[in-house]
């Protein structure tokens, strides 16, 4: 199972994400026999990779925050 697959969410895996529902129209009982196996594996890995860069730049705004909190912290 993958999410949805709408662009704007994805717009690193444009590619991948058209061409992978270019081959569920072109094969429609494709998905159902593995047919699409390679695909599946190109979507998953370019997910992961937004993933992973949203997660770095996420710790990055908070790496640079962390000393404000800490000196409103001290006593």
């Amino acid at each position: 199972m993958h999410p949805p697959l709408t662009p704007h969410r994805h717009p690193m895996c444009l590619e991948i994400i058209e061409e992978f529902q270019k081959f569920y129209l072109d094969h429609p009982f494709g998905k159902f026999f593995g047919d699409c196996t390679e695909l599946k594996v190109k979507l998953d890995r370019c997910f992961r990779r937004g993933i992973d860069t949203q997660y770095a730049y996420i710790k990055g705004q908070n790496s640079e925050q962390l000393p404000k909190h800490q000196k409103s912290l001290l006593p």
